[in-house]
């Protein structure tokens, strides 16, 4: 007869419905495939798109990207929650992707001819990876079109932290995003400007789609002074939680720090505590507003969750979540430029402002 399961999907249900499959489908049944697709579904059904089940397989991905090392063709993705996408943040410098023209705010809707949607995000990541120099074609949609690309898959290895010293005297510091060992590379790299006679310092995370939350702050402790506020978490409970700057500032110039719709949690993160502690102007636009933190447990098959443990607030107690941070100057970037693959210093208005305000 049919199986009928109103409530308490347990282990009898659970029995019920593989004795059906066995008895009647006609194609092979992997357990262990049927178990994680069960459990994915499981945490799914909570309704929150960065509390998520990864298999034994995705751990393996995800502890190689954070260290920075990874086979595939190079580009930072969320999920586009007003549309159901998957968002491009940007491609990785000198990557297959950027080499290829692929660009920011692209959103990936098929890839090898299968169609993703936002919600499909962990398997197109897993269906982008495989074998250095095997190919994949990504659909990609553009401001109305439907472009196709194959790209050739590759060691794609991570630097952090980019720098540059502009107009002479201001220390420019990029950073694509807040994995591996971000903070101590700033560090490393600030302290070699510095070493150029830099006087002045903008902070570029536009496109920083965020990462490990304690680097942004160990990175926020270098500008901030000492004992003042970087960050309020609430949790489950309501119960706030405040982190406070432990070292003395290593930063003491007028710095200004370049945000978009982009940047987003541990971005948003630095930004605030920078912002709200008067440390640094904000110039771009308004930030992507993801204010709630995640924590990854790796459980003992080797398999993995992540889950929101908390939201957090800015030292004004301002919320994130949802709203993002509005920068002190407010500039978009020209539109002829948005497009662009790699933007000419002297064209992208958003620097040259915050170069201006800096002189």
């Amino acid at each position: 007869g049919d199986v009928t399961c109103v409530s308490n999907f347990d282990l009898y249900c659970t029995f019920l419905f593989r004795s059906e499959l066995e008895k009647k489908y006609i194609g092979e049944i992997n357990d262990e495939e049927l178990i994680e697709g069960a459990v994915k579904g499981y945490v799914d059904a909570l309704g929150d798109p960065y509390t998520t089940y990864y298999t034994k397989k995705e751990m393996k991905t995800i502890m190689e990207e954070t260290n920075g090392n990874f086979v595939g063709i190079g580009v930072y993705m969320t999920k586009d929650l007003e549309k159901n996408a998957i968002l491009i943040i940007k491609p990785i410098e000198n990557s297959p992707a950027e080499k290829a023209g692929i660009l920011p705010g692209d959103l990936i809707t098929k890839v090898d001819d299968v169609e993703y949607t936002g919600d499909k995000l962990e398997e197109a990541s897993n269906k982008i990876r495989g074998e250095e120099g095997t190919k994949v074609k990504l659909e990609i949609y553009r401001n109305g079109e439907t472009k196709t690309f194959e790209l050739t898959r590759t060691k794609v290895v991570v630097s952090h932290v980019t720098t540059k010293v502009l107009n002479n005297d201001i220390g420019y510091i990029a950073i694509s995003d807040f994995e591996g060992e971000c903070a101590s590379e700033f560090e490393t790299k600030y302290k070699q400007l510095e070493k150029q006679g830099i006087k002045k310092l903008i902070i570029d995370i536009r496109n920083n789609g965020g990462g490990i939350v304690d680097e942004a702050l160990k990175i926020a402790n270098m500008l901030v002074d000492k004992d003042s506020t970087l960050l309020i978490t609430k949790d489950k409970s309501d119960k706030e939680e405040i982190t406070k700057a432990t070292e003395k500032p290593i930063i003491n110039m007028p710095t200004v720090v370049l945000v978009n719709g982009y940047s987003a949690s541990a971005s948003e993160i630095l930004a605030g505590a920078l912002k709200d502690n008067g440390k640094a102007t904000l110039v771009g636009t308004k930030t992507y507003g993801k204010g709630i933190i995640q924590e990854l447990h790796q459980l003992s098959d080797g398999s993995g969750l992540k889950i929101t443990v908390s939201e957090y607030y800015t030292p004004n107690h301002n919320a994130i979540h949802k709203i993002g941070i509005t920068p002190d100057v407010e500039i978009d970037l020209s539109e002829d430029v948005k497009q662009q693959t790699t933007i000419q210093e002297k064209d992208d208005n958003q620097l040259q402002k915050a170069i201006e305000i800096l002189k």
